[in-house]
């Protein structure tokens, strides 16, 4: 009871202060909520979803407050969690969390979000996309995704049927709805020129995020072993269908940043990767289009390319192009993922998918560069990289509620217990960790 006192205690400590910080800021109508949000990606989301200044500060608030609702809400609630959501108002006013257990719904509106009961739980709807993921699709099939709002795993249909796809993947019918689509998926890759990074004879996609030693992107940009340039650097790992991720090691002299380009003569700075929940904004960086936003849609979502499925992605509706195959996804600061596919355009719109960068991270032992903490790379290494700004915290290792780290100088108590991962350093995630 006491552990969750105190988590409690240090969500609502942080919903105060960035509540705060939004209410400091209202004296200027183009001042944004915190010193981590550019100044880009606040216009970029004021221009793309159609927002007043005002309103842009109060949606990063309460995707703030979000986020570190489902940080802490998946934890406690167990096998119970059922996902969390935002209200799809302009300001995302409302979180509401699922669950399958009306016993944990007090501890939802302690932490001020709506609860909703549910028939499936997130490892419910995870199991089916997996059945899913497993069984061979027909050329009708355009994708799937687990949908958390309507508690049910949505396959996407060219014609509005699923041709058998569905029973031969052996799961329960009722937690399944097929609905026509006009999208027709492709990984964005066939565009020559741009600044960009490139692959080959030419072919070109978008760096997603610097790290330790160079930087991810999209996997079907290119495969382990190939060189690129502009920067100049060898592809260590990359994988594709199934996943859509790489890693690119760059050559001496390359010097990765925690920084994303914002194509209007500027950068926006990284802050961390803490996954934002289905409906905050989220605003897209690629070589041929530039800043683009939307919100997120759906997670879990998996889409059949030609190449074969690609599992495991968050669906949105911000728009992309060719070329910013494996560019950046945000959500406010927080780096989100990088450009997978989709279909449509920035002209007429379009669905879009992104891989979740902290995936990528796991997958090879990255370390993601933040503001702040932009060691030089080092050419020779592996991409396993100390933690950032030093300290006894480190990625991968399980914390007890009240267990002491540092970490950038300052000292810092365990509030949840956890099992760390790249992207939760204590300063990032207030929902873990306290200030001792």
């Amino acid at each position: 009871m006491r552990t969750t006192s105190l988590v409690l205690s240090a969500v609502m400590a942080t919903a105060a202060t960035v509540t705060a910080g939004a209410l400091a800021s209202a004296s200027s109508a183009d001042s944004v909520p915190s010193s981590d949000v550019s100044p880009v990606v606040f216009s970029a989301m004021q221009r793309d979803l159609r927002l007043t200044p005002a309103q842009a500060r109060n949606r990063l608030t309460n995707e703030s407050r979000a986020a570190a609702v489902q940080q802490v809400l998946r934890r406690t609630l167990g096998a119970a969690y059922a996902g969390t959501w935002l209200s799809t108002d302009p300001e995302a006013a409302t979180v509401t969390v699922a669950l399958t257990d009306p016993a944990g719904a007090a501890s939802v509106r302690a932490l001020g979000a709506t609860p909703r009961l549910v028939t499936r739980s997130t490892a419910d709807l995870d199991r089916v996309v997996s059945a899913l993921d497993r069984t061979a699709p027909p050329a009708v099939i355009k994708g799937w995704y687990s949908d958390e709002p309507t508690n049910q795993v949505v396959v996407l249909s060219s014609t509005g049927a699923d041709g058998g796809f569905v029973a031969r993947a052996g799961v329960d019918r009722a937690a399944v709805r097929v609905e026509r689509t006009a999208e027709s998926p492709r990984p964005y890759i066939d565009v020559i020129g741009g600044n960009a990074y490139y692959i080959g004879s030419g072919t070109r996609c978008s760096i997603g995020f610097s790290v330790v030693g160079g930087f991810v992107s999209a996997g079907h940009c290119g495969t382990a072993g190939a060189r690129t340039s502009q920067p100049a650097g060898t592809f260590r790992g990359s994988s594709f269908p199934g996943n859509d991720y790489s890693w690119v090691q760059v050559d001496a002299g390359n010097t990765p940043r925690g920084l994303v380009n914002n194509y209007s003569g500027g950068t926006v700075a990284v802050a961390g990767s803490t996954e934002a929940a289905v409906g905050s904004s989220v605003c897209r960086s690629g070589s041929t289009t530039g800043w683009h936003c939307g919100t997120i849609q759906q997670k879990n979502a998996s889409v059949t390319y030609a190449e074969g499925t690609v599992t495991g992605l968050v669906r949105t509706n911000a728009c992309a192009e060719p070329g910013d195959s494996g560019g950046s996804w945000l959500s406010g600061a927080q780096a989100q993922g990088v450009t997978s596919g989709g279909s449509g355009n920035c002209t007429s719109g379009g669905v879009m998918y992104f891989q979740p960068v902290n995936e990528i991270l796991q997958a090879y032992g990255l370390t993601l560069l933040t503001t702040g903490t932009n060691p030089t790379p080092t050419p020779t290494g592996t991409g396993t990289g100390t933690p950032p700004q030093g300290g006894t915290w480190a990625p991968n290792t399980a914390y007890a509620t009240g267990a002491t780290v540092t970490y950038g100088g300052a000292t810092y108590r365990c509030l949840q217990a956890h099992t760390s991962q790249v992207g939760w350093e204590p300063p990032n995630v207030p929902a873990l960790w306290a200030r001792a």
